[in-house]
């Protein structure tokens, strides 16, 4: 997006309940914010370009699932995404050399990606789940895992020695599974590169299959005894603990963040502050731009993209952490003018 010339128009719409008056409401909500930037000066080019975007989709869409679009002057839309934004922070509209992307990242940073597994002894259900908060997550992929171990994975209660023998190859069928389960489970991560590998399902199932999952995808993993059934009830109480798992991860986080920032201030790679922040990414010594939820940094726009031309990541710290100019950041390297002092 960078790459393109600006002034740039970025507009948020907040999701909203869809209703029976969606289209009236879409137009409505656009009218205001055309408005706004037009008293900001935004040119007609990149007025419509937006108008158009937002003509394509079907009424509703915005409601249910909010929108962040950005468009400038020259090349229409640059940046049309989903914008997960809860219901009552309002739509907002900005004109400016530099796009406001201050509360569209922050929504990003804040959101988790989990691998939700829901395994029994003869396969698993994998579902890569995006979950915003305050929102119920959404599903990007989903995958179903039949294991080809064919013997019925139930314990004979009969102890004769045919009896043992149908229950050996019951248990070598489920191991089977649940090698199955894993490598697909492997092949998810790597595509996906979730935050947490969420195991879910009957207890024989689970423990199958944590038995045979590698290093990489047991360092992920988080166990719930929910989601053993398809009933709409234990269904929800699934959801209700992946929102959660996906809540305190977050909080996480956030506060891992933090203990980097104050470990690295005590030893010449952390800082605070508008100038000393912007410095560090323009000599490409910042590793993670921090922001605060809530929070506006000063000079925001060109904080954001200093840190993305420079590769630095970008991540939240925890609210009422208190950073000064509302900005701080992690770096690989002290500035050059403190390496030369």
């Amino acid at each position: 997006m960078y790459a393109h010339e600006g002034p740039f128009a970025a507009v948020y719409l907040e999701a909203r309940s869809p209703g029976e008056d969606s289209e009236t409401q879409n137009r409505l909500r656009w009218k205001a914010l055309r408005e706004r930037l037009e008293s900001q000066g935004a040119t007609e080019q990149a007025l419509d370009a937006a108008e158009q975007a937002l003509a394509r989709d079907p009424a509703g869409e915005e409601q249910a699932d909010g929108r962040v679009l950005v468009a400038s002057a020259d090349d229409g839309v640059v940046l049309d995404e989903r914008w997960d934004a809860a219901l009552g922070t309002g739509d907002d509209a900005h004109w400016g050399v530099l796009p406001e992307l201050g509360a569209y990242v922050r929504e990003q940073a804040r959101s988790v990606r989990i691998l939700l597994v829901s395994a029994d002894q003869e396969g698993a259900q994998l579902r890569e789940l995006v979950v915003a908060q305050e929102h119920v997550p959404v599903e990007r992929n989903g995958e179903e895992v039949e294991g080809t171990g064919i013997e019925t994975p139930h314990h004979v209660r009969e102890g004769a020695l045919a009896h043992r023998r149908i229950q050996r190859r019951a248990d070598e069928a489920v191991q089977r599974n649940a090698k199955e389960v894993a490598a697909a489970i492997d092949r998810a991560r790597t595509r996906f590169a979730p935050d947490v590998v969420l195991l879910a399902g009957e207890v024989q199932g689970r423990t199958a299959v944590r038995e045979q999952l590698s290093t990489a995808a047991s360092e992920l993993l988080v166990e719930t005894g929910s989601g053993g059934s398809d009933e709409a009830g234990a269904q929800q109480a699934l959801t209700d603990e992946v929102l959660r798992v996906a809540g305190e991860h977050e909080k996480r986080r956030a506060a891992d963040e933090l203990s980097r920032l104050r470990e690295g201030q005590a030893h010449d790679r952390g800082t605070m502050g508008d100038p000393e922040v912007l410095r560090a990414a323009e000599v490409g010594a910042l590793d993670t731009l921090l922001l605060e939820p809530g929070v506006p940094a000063s000079r925001e726009a060109l904080l954001v993209k200093s840190a993305s031309e420079t590769g630095a990541s970008l991540e939240l710290v925890p609210t009422g952490t208190g950073l000064e100019d509302g900005v701080g950041g992690v770096l690989r390297f002290p500035p050059m003018g403190e390496v030369a002092e």
